[in-house]
């Protein structure tokens, strides 16, 4: 019998190990001859305590120019390791996750030094706001695609549901009331996309892009039409305040960026347990992953294919919604054309980057929004980086990460494939 030299887990090919080890290398090299020879005179600075915070922890101060060089060659080290070596999953996931760390820690040395000290805590904060639409956005297409349906139009979701949250609660002043309107507006959008996949077979990425350019000419026109010339009335409503957790609040660092946010951080944490826990502990998850992987063998036992897959679709879309609500009533407080600026593909990326699991799909999007906090943390301090290219940095992230890090995640075997009953 022949036998193929392969590392077996999830089909990992001794030549990707290469590829992975070379990109590793070449990523350490950019720490030393990039961000180590060419950082500015002086320190990066990072402060770790929030005006008024309780306890005071020490700003650390690095240079970085040996920090850099330091970074860059453990990930030179670390990625020959990696290319040379047999590695089961583990090793390989640690050294991935060291030389990434490594990378972004000389990447932020060189933008920092010699500038004003950087917020860390800040940049946390603006990362768990960024992440809350991407995470229900990708969760949303978790809820979708485990049933056999590609969500594409998690953009026009995300759009809608931005839309409708600013206009109910402008005009009625209710936050609670934009919120749960933001997200029947993506469910309805949800309900569109069920019933051309689902009821009449229209190829599932086709409708999706299609849906996505509708909710962005729709609320294109009646953000012209009806919220410029009443603007008081209809876009300016209020921002949910933050909530601090008593206790969990004030530990320092950890405190201010996951305890002490708006209701839709709390709301994310809820339902990323709830759709974690229903997909794979309950009866509920079996059936719906059943359906996604094999409706007719689903059918033969008594799942309604059809009906759960309905029904999954507009779950997603609820959830999107209140992504989509969180950019208008949770953050900026008001409605523009095209708020939500390609966050529903980021988010379809992060689904995929996370092997369409909950959790694998949550720190993906955690990652996506690193980057867009990130963008706007590195403005605010005078980064010598074009302001351009900090805009580009989310997507240009998005890219690398889902064209060289997804390796040969496997969908649901059923997905985006229409069912007829026999």
């Amino acid at each position: 019998m022949t036998t193929v030299p392969l590392l077996h887990e999830e089909g990992f090919s001794l030549d990707r190990q290469k590829a992975f080890g070379g990109l590793f290398v070449a990523l350490g090299l950019v720490d030393i001859f990039v961000f180590g020879l060419l950082a500015n005179p002086g320190d990066a600075v990072f402060t770790f305590t929030l005006t008024g915070a309780a306890v005071n922890v020490p700003n650390l101060s690095l240079a970085p120019g040996p920090v850099c060089e330091g970074l860059g060659a453990l990930s030179v080290v670390l990625g020959v390791a990696y290319a040379v070596f047999k590695l089961s999953k583990l090793p390989r996931g640690v050294i991935s996750a060291t030389a990434g760390i490594a990378f972004v820690m000389s990447f932020l040395c060189w933008a920092d030094a010699g500038l004003v000290p950087l917020p860390f805590v800040s940049l946390m904060q603006a990362t768990m706001l960024a992440a809350i639409p991407l995470i229900l956005g990708a969760l949303s297409g978790c809820l979708c695609e485990r049933s056999g349906v590609i969500n594409i139009a998690i953009e026009g979701q995300l759009l809608l549901g931005a839309f409708g949250a600013a206009v109910i609660a402008s005009a009625f002043g209710s936050l609670w009331l934009g919120l749960i309107t933001g997200s029947l507006a993506g469910g309805l959008l949800a309900a569109l996309l069920a019933v051309f996949a689902i009821r009449y077979m229209v190829d599932q990425i086709i409708v999706g892009v299609v849906l996505n350019v509708f909710a962005s000419g729709l609320t294109g026109y009646l953000y012209d039409q009806a919220l410029v010339p009443y603007q008081n009335r209809l876009n300016s409503p209020n921002t949910f305040s933050p909530i601090k957790i008593p206790v969990l609040g004030d530990i320092p660092i950890i405190g201010p960026i996951l305890f002490d946010s708006t209701i839709f951080l709390y709301i994310t944490y809820a339902m990323l347990a709830l759709v974690h826990i229903g997909l794979f502990k309950t009866r509920w998850g079996l059936r719906v992953r059943a359906v996604g992987e094999h409706p007719t063998a689903a059918d033969t036992v008594g799942i309604r294919v059809l009906w759960t897959r309905y029904r999954n679709v507009l779950l997603g879309g609820l959830v999107a919604g209140i992504g989509g609500a969180s950019l208008t009533i949770g953050s900026v407080g008001s409605f523009g054309k095209d708020i939500s600026s390609g966050q529903g593909y980021i988010a379809l990326a992060a689904m995929i980057f996370g092997r369409w699991t909950p959790l694998g799909a949550t720190g993906a999007a955690l990652f996506f929004g690193f980057t867009l906090g990130l963008a706007n943390v590195l403005g605010t301090i005078g980064s010598p980086i074009p302001s351009d290219l900090l805009l580009m940095i989310p997507y240009a992230a998005t890219i690398v990460a889902v064209t060289g890090f997804v390796g040969r995640g496997r969908p649901p075997r059923a997905d985006g494939q229409p069912y007829v009953k026999a």
